[in-house]
């Protein structure tokens, strides 16, 4: 049976459940999410923009290029590759493409969007416009902010995918669509908590990205267990300051929505923007690594955007600008690290 049925509305009289979701995107996260609805619901709208890509799922039964191990009932999937009927045959948008190329995913988009919910499942801001996607959505197709709902937390998609006990947090400033979704994803293996802290959410999930890949470089130097885990522990207190700043104060950076996300990214080996930082730590170019890396490294495009951003909040930040540093000045990767470390408690 499908979750979230009928036709439920909020004090205001605006609807909350999904109705039918699409899924934007084929990437891994994209593919664990929706593993995740298709145990909860009959069917979904799935957009890829490559035919040939929707071509090789339908034959093999998994998506070709990620996670492919996992299966999937084709017949319960509706694929799409216009994204136009898409977005009008869909009451929920599940927008999970990688924040470098999000506009550029949307760039034949004409159908009006402005009444749909919009489910964000992407942990980056809009390079060059330095918006958390939230904004861009609101500021671009008129989407109201409480008909944003934000998915986050410390899950990597290949342990949602394989079915391991994982953790996810949605967030809304409308009650009723954060806990509509997050019944929609939950399962046995999947606990979901709900959260009205959006916008804060948004930036814990880009800030982390650039500290994994500090935790990367340090890791690739091998500075050892010790140095990792106060740069780890600062990058928290870090994260707290500039969301304050932001946003407003009022949230628990100790929840698992903000610390524990940074800590899987910070250590796991299914972590790209640790991984990418490894790279870098241990030599190699920063165009290198960039060429190495066979997915995006979000942390990469968030460290030039962030530090853009804060230029005008002027918040402590050393440890994002160390990574700026070496990503885009081209600093020593030991003369930043250095330079850093002294300042660390």
């Amino acid at each position: 049976m499908d979750c979230c049925r009928g036709e439920i509305r909020d004090d205001n009289g605006n609807r909350t459940h999904p109705g039918t979701i699409a899924v934007m995107g084929g990437g891994s996260w994209a593919t664990a999410l929706a593993k995740l609805l298709l145990q909860n619901r009959r069917s979904i709208i799935w957009y890829m923009r490559r035919p040939d890509r929707i071509d090789e799922f339908k034959r093999l039964g998994h998506n070709p290029a990620y996670l492919s191990d996992v299966e999937f009932p084709i017949d319960r999937i509706d694929f799409r590759d216009n994204i136009n009927e898409a977005c009008h045959d869909a009451d929920t948008l599940l927008m999970a493409m990688p924040s470098p190329y999000f506009k550029s995913h949307l760039e034949k988009l004409s159908a009006d969007i402005s009444d749909k919910g919009i489910v964000i499942a992407t942990k980056g801001i809009i390079p060059d416009e330095n918006m958390l996607i939230s904004d861009y959505m609101e500021s671009r197709y008129g989407i109201p902010q409480d008909h944003v709902t934000v998915v986050s937390g410390p899950c990597h998609a290949e342990e949602v995918a394989l079915g391991r006990l994982s953790y996810l947090t949605v967030a809304s400033s409308c009650a009723g669509r954060a806990t509509a979704f997050a019944e929609c994803i939950s399962g046995k293996a999947l606990r979901t908590l709900v959260s009205s802290d959006l916008r804060g959410i948004e930036y814990a999930g880009v800030l982390k990205n650039v500290y994994a890949v500090a935790a990367g470089i340090i890791h690739g130097m091998k500075a050892g267990d010790n140095f990792l885990a106060i740069m780890v522990a600062n990058a928290a207190m870090e994260m707290k300051r500039f969301i304050d700043s932001a946003v407003g104060g009022g949230r628990h950076i100790t929840d698992s929505v903000y610390l524990g996300d940074l800590l899987v990214t910070a250590y796991s080996r299914f972590s790209r923007n640790h991984n990418f930082g490894s790279m870098i730590g241990r030599g190699m170019t920063v165009r290198r690594a960039m060429m190495e890396m066979e997915m995006v490294t979000e942390g990469y495009y968030a460290a030039k955007c962030l530090h853009e951003i804060n230029a005008s909040l002027k918040v402590d930040m050393p440890i994002l600008e160390c990574v700026y540093d070496i990503l885009y000045r081209n600093v020593p990767v030991q003369l930043a690290i250095n330079k850093i470390a002294s300042g660390l408690i």
